[in-house]
Formats: C-alpha cells, sequence, structure tokens
C-alpha cells in the first residue's frame, strides 16, 4: 500500500483516496515576475515523479498547480521593465513551461492562473465577511480573523502566539490582531486592479490558491503540495480560510519537498549563489539535473554545487552505458527488481532507494550481455520501463554520453570527423597519427570508446 508523510499528522500514513481509484493534488506553483531557479526545479520534478507513481499505481489523478500571476513583485518588477504586468507574466510562464519541459517534466492537467478566477475570489471573500471571519479595516484592506479559526496553527502543529514569536508580521493600525492577514487589498494609482464590494484592488496572495483549488478539485481533496517555505504563513492561511468559508476539512494529506542549499548555504542573491534554472542548463544535459533532483526522497534537503552535478553526471552515465547499442524488447514479465523499485515507491516516494534497484538491475544487465542476450533485452526494456517513472532515461544514449555537459570546444561533426580520419590512419597502420588524434581528443575532453562495431565517444 502506498503510504505518505503527511506533513498534517507528523508521520507516514497508509493512502486513502477519498473517492475510490480517484485522486485530487494541488501544488503551489509560482509567482511569475523572473526565471525558475533550482529551488523551483526540486518542487516542480518531485510533483511531476510523484504524479507519475500515482498514476503507474492505476489512480485516476488530477493534477493541478496554479501560477501566480498578480502580485506585488510582479506589479514591482512590470513598472521596473516598463511593460504591463500581462506582458511580464506570459514572458514568464513561457519560460517556466520551456524549462519544464528541458527538464523531462510533464505538464500538470491544469495550471489555473490567479486571474482567471477573480470573481471566485471575491465570492469566497464575501463568504468569510458573512461568517465573521473577515472585516474590512480602516485601510479598505479586507483581512481575515485568524483568532476565529480556532484550529490556526494545527498544519505546523504550533499555537498562534508560537508562530508570530517567530515570524515577520506586518503590523498595521487598521489590523484587529498582529495574526490577521490580507484577503483583498486596495490597488494605489495606476496599478492593475479588479472591481469589488470593497473598491478597486486585487486579491491576497493566501486567497488565491484557497479559491482555485476548491473550483478546481473540490471543498476536500485529496493531496496539496509544496515547497518547504510555504507552510507558514501560506498553507496555514489556505486552511483557515478554505475551512471556515466550506465548513468542511480542507486537505487530507500535506506534502512538502526539501528545501535546495547551495554549499551547505541557503540559496540567496544577496551570498551570490542564486541560479536560475538557464544557468545550470547553460553548463549541464538537463537529464543531470533532474538525475540531482531525484537521487534525495522528495523531503530531503539537496546540497547544489557543481561537484554534485558531476556526480550526478557520472552516475547517469553508467545508467546510459548498459544501454548503448543494446537491443530493447517490446515488452517484459516485470522482475524481482520492479517488485522492490515499487516498494521504495510505495514508501513515501523514496526515489534513493528507487534509483539503488536501478543500478542492481543495471549490473544484472551488463552481466547478461555476455551470457545470455535474450534476458539482456528483457532487462533493458525493464529498466527503461522503471526509469521513465522517474522521468529519466528518455534520451538516445549515444545522444546524451556526448553532450552529458556543455562543450565549449569540439562540436559533434568536428569529433566524428577527427574519428573517421583515426579510422582510416590505423587501417593505413599509421599508428603515430591514430595516437595523435586520440590524444588530442582527450585533451579536449572526449574518450573513445573501440570496439568491432566501431568507435563511440563519450565527453569525460
Amino acid at each position: 500500500m502506498l503510504k505518505i508523510y503527511n506533513t498534517l499528522s507528523g508521520k507516514k500514513e497508509i493512502f486513502k483516496p477519498i473517492e475510490e481509484g480517484k485522486v485530487g493534488m494541488y501544488v503551489c506553483g509560482n509567482t511569475v515576475y523572473d526565471f525558475c531557479h533550482i529551488g523551483h526545479a526540486r518542487a516542480m520534478i518531485s510533483f511531476d515523479v510523484i504524479s507519475r507513481f500515482i498514476r503507474h499505481l492505476g489512480y485516476e489523478l488530477k493534477y493541478v498547480r496554479n501560477i501566480t500571476d498578480v502580485d506585488d513583485k510582479i506589479i514591482k518588477r512590470a513598472e521596473e521593465n516598463n511593460e504591463s504586468t500581462e506582458s511580464l507574466t506570459e514572458r514568464m510562464i513561457a519560460a517556466q513551461r520551456e524549462d519544464e519541459l528541458r527538464l523531462g517534466n510533464k505538464m500538470p492537467d491544469r495550471e489555473p492562473k490567479a486571474t482567471e478566477f477573480m470573481q471566485e475570489i471575491i465570492d469566497m471573500v464575501q463568504v468569510l465577511i458573512d461568517k465573521g471571519f473577515a472585516y474590512q479595516g480602516a485601510s479598505g484592506d479586507v483581512y481575515y480573523r485568524a483568532t476565529k479559526f480556532k484550529e490556526y496553527g494545527k498544519l505546523n502543529n504550533r499555537k498562534l502566539e508560537d508562530m508570530l514569536a517567530g515570524a515577520r508580521i506586518d503590523v498595521e493600525i487598521s489590523k484587529e490582531h498582529p495574526a490577521d492577514f490580507v484577503l483583498w487589498k486596495q490597488a494605489k494609482p495606476g496599478e492593475v486592479s479588479w472591481s469589488s464590494p470593497w473598491g478597486a484592488g486585487r486579491p491576497g496572495w493566501h486567497i488565491e490558491c484557497s479559491a482555485m483549488s476548491t473550483n478546481c478539485l473540490g471543498s476536500h481533496f485529496d493531496i496539496h503540495g509544496g515547497g518547504p517555505d510555504l507552510k507558514f504563513p501560506h498553507h496555514e492561511n489556505e486552511i483557515a480560510q478554505s475551512e471556515a468559508a466550506t465548513g468542511k476539512d480542507y486537505v487530507n494529506y500535506w506534502m512538502h519537498c526539501g528545501a535546495v542549499r547551495v554549499n551547505n548555504e541557503k540559496m540567496s542573491k544577496s551570498l551570490g549563489n542564486f541560479f536560475t534554472v538557464r544557468d545550470v542548463l547553460a553548463k549541464f544535459n538537463p537529464e543531470v539535473v533532474r538525475y540531482l533532483m531525484v537521487s534525495s526522497q522528495y523531503r530531503s534537503a539537496i546540497d547544489y554545487s557543481d561537484q554534485s552535478l558531476l556526480e550526478a553526471k557520472v552516475a547517469l552515465e553508467r545508467l546510459y552505458t548498459a544501454l548503448r547499442q543494446q537491443t530493447i524488447a517490446k515488452t517484459y514479465e516485470p522482475t524481482v527488481f520492479t517488485e522492490r523499485f515499487e516498494e521504495a515507491m510505495k514508501d513515501d516516494f523514496n526515489t534513493a532507494v528507487a534509483l539503488s534497484v536501478l543500478f542492481e538491475l543495471v549490473r544484472e544487465l551488463n552481466k547478461a550481455k555476455t551470457e545470455d542476450a535474450q534476458k539482456a533485452t528483457l532487462l533493458a526494456a525493464e529498466l527503461l520501463s522503471l526509469a521513465d517513472l522517474l522521468g529519466l532515461l528518455y534520451q538516445d544514449p549515444e545522444y546524451f554520453l556526448q553532450n552529458s555537459t556543455v562543450s565549449e570546444g569540439l562540436d559533434e561533426f568536428a569529433i566524428q570527423a577527427l574519428i573517421n580520419e583515426r579510422t582510416q590512419a590505423r587501417k593505413d597502420k599509421n599508428f603515430a597519427r591514430s595516437d595523435e588524434i586520440r590524444d588530442e581528443l582527450a585533451s579536449q575532453g572526449i574518450e573513445l570508446l573501440d570496439s568491432r562495431d566501431g568507435t563511440t565517444w563519450t565527453r569525460s
């Protein structure tokens, strides 16, 4: 049975969907004012793998991930760029999708934008006002009464006063209590805004997700996910708003992926260790980045560095080398490797253990190549099928092994020309020239592998 670590209970629980055979999952997406960074990549890849495996188990999954396309940061960046908020967000959404596709992600079933749900947001705020959970302050902004929701703090297992002590809270004279948070903000002159019963303005960040998730998946759904920084206040506030508005339990299982640290430090622009996905993909094959992200279980923190990426590259090359020039069976019967892989993934999506099973399978595959060719074709098919659940081994082995890092040296056409020249030199018994070419390529990080079928190469 599938077990999921539930942040709400603080323990692993056997997964039981609300509706048999069906799963609703909502994940908090990005605020699209800038390019995605490697922390975003961790969350996107983690929940892509989770969604793949849930479907593999036979569930009918509806995976929803929102896009925050109206926000203070968006408005500020658009002003700095002298462009409209719509133009900025459209560019960043397109860039995010391009990054995700390069990283091997499948797109969510639905990606609602906050601006597409403005009426639903306004309706939910009005319900909260009518029920006494919200009020309009002297500033004109509408706030949620955190103290009125008796279970406030249950996700973080802390009392309201304790959470306030360790968090940055805006102190505003129009608030009844420091913990109250904004649901609707009055627009400043020239800002993008929408009409509402409380004046022209825009929604607060937290209410957007409550409105989008409940409208896409219903008032009560199975899984809600996001990054580690969202537990408080964002997800705590989502619970308070949603359950007060609907009178129902909001979510059964809360999932939070681990943080990405850079050389054991928190990633920060001020520290100069902030990397966008595009920065990283300028140096490494996208699948190497993906491998690093799935090499630890989704809840574990990842330490990002060039060294960790190089280690991921070497590990991934081992998998691809096993498939090099290997015939793949069209169908196969699952073996003990599939059983153990699934056991690992059913234990809260433990990709680290699942990967170790793939390497055991590769050892068996390499052995079978010399002993039982038919068995090798079956194991190769099994390897590809299991790796696909992690979003790995989707490239041609030869291509990956020649492009696992981005090189500023010889391109593949120049490399092949030198290999052809070397082949001819060996036929002519000009071994001095043959050795010269091998050494020249080695100096450029090109490693040659001679076999009876010819010469292949990889970047070392």
